[in-house]
């Protein structure tokens, strides 16, 4: 193989394939990134795992067509460092010469029969417009849980309905939930399908940040689901496990409510949550057109601050986790935000405000509250 790619594309398509490999495969080619350069003016970028596979083609100038497998993890490293010249890649038996500017780097390479064929892309279900899915995804992925021995928890939930789509996460502590409409294949059935959270939001910030369409592909009997866009694809084996029955964790009513400035509440939570020990709350005081934060105690150091709020109901005092409330804080996207509840022990309800001061529809992040001392 003996090839030459623009130092920028390279490093692009190789970092996006290698952010999917597992940082300790099980085999050796399973951290590998495949090289084919057997069509004659692109090369392909691909990695597999048997759980996610991403590939990539590049225009380059073919001399010498063939096939190269090399550590991902190395060669992400290498490309992102290279400067910025044409990079020529040239296959000599066992070893993988790659040249750029001054820069020279020789790579052992690891046998091609030996890497598994990547799957081929379900059945295209429909098109997502690429900036609404990546927002989506970030905003709901936050509340996915980390523990592996809970697969239920470390999932995206999508529920693919006729004309609109549906995704959900929660660790337990917190759930988030983002509708919004999309372009269905016409003959879709309505289905529920749980995705890793992690892959799924890898795929769609990468995707979505294009500005395009994101095509979905699905086949659901078969455990798997594919997404593509912009040169790029991707599949990922879905989870089989059974995502809690969420939908009676939502209130239907409140009996208190707060329209927040959301970079106002976010430094202000920064600041008091600095006394707090890891784990423990911030403790959030309603009073009418007022809101006092407050953190710590005698042994670790206090702090309070005081903000304005638009308050509506009985005065009452709330404690959250800070690192789960700055998350939902995050994940709205709006200037302000609407904060809604029932009682100290009941979850709270954050949703966006729009610039009209009417709660947006289509968002929410659900928040246990921390049992108050005392």
């Amino acid at each position: 193989m003996k090839i030459r790619v623009e130092r920028d594309g390279l490093a692009d398509a190789v970092a996006w394939v290698a952010r999917s490999l597992p940082s300790r495969p099980p085999v050796p080619v399973l951290g590998g990134v495949l090289l084919d350069a057997e069509s004659e003016d692109a090369l392909t970028v691909s990695g597999f795992d048997y759980e996610v596979s991403a590939q990539v083609g590049v225009p380059a100038t073919i001399a010498d067509g063939g096939r190269a497998l090399v550590s991902g993890r190395l060669l992400a490293d290498i490309t992102k460092a290279l400067p910025n010249h044409p990079v020529e890649i040239a296959v000599d038996g066992a070893r993988m010469m790659i040249s750029c500017g001054s820069a020279r780097f020789s790579l052992p390479t690891m046998p091609v029969e030996d890497y598994p064929a990547l799957p081929t892309m379900p059945q295209l279900i429909g098109e997502l417009p690429g900036e609404v899915f990546g927002e989506a995804v970030g905003q709901v992925a936050v509340a996915a849980g980390k523990d592996d021995t809970l697969p239920m928890l470390t999932g995206v939930r999508v529920e693919i309905g006729d004309g609109k789509l549906t995704l959900v996460a929660t660790d337990r502590f917190r759930l988030a939930m983002r509708e919004f409409p999309w372009e269905p294949d016409a003959s879709l059935d309505e289905v529920a399908v749980l995705v890793p959270a992690r892959t799924l939001g890898d795929a769609a910030k990468t995707l979505g940040s294009s500005g395009g369409k994101v095509e979905m592909s699905l086949a659901a009997n078969d455990g798997l689901l594919g997404l593509s866009g912009s040169g790029k694809r991707t599949t990922t084996r879905l989870l089989d496990a059974d995502f809690p029955k969420y939908r009676q964790l939502l209130p239907t009513e409140h009996s208190a409510a707060a329209v927040i400035e959301v970079e106002t509440l976010v430094q202000a939570i920064k600041r008091v949550s600095l006394v707090a020990e890891r784990g423990t709350q911030v403790r959030l005081e309603f009073v009418d057109g007022g809101l006092r934060l407050s953190a710590g105690g005698d042994d670790e150091g206090s702090a309070e601050e005081e903000l304005p709020v638009e308050y509506t109901g009985d005065p009452v005092t709330i404690a959250f986790n800070p690192g789960y409330l700055l998350d939902g804080l995050g994940a709205v996207r709006t200037p302000r935000a609407h904060l809604s509840f029932t009682t100290p022990s009941r979850p709270a309800l954050l949703k966006p405000v729009d610039e009209d001061g009417n709660v947006a529809p289509g968002y929410l992040y659900l928040l246990m509250p921390v049992r108050l001392p005392g």
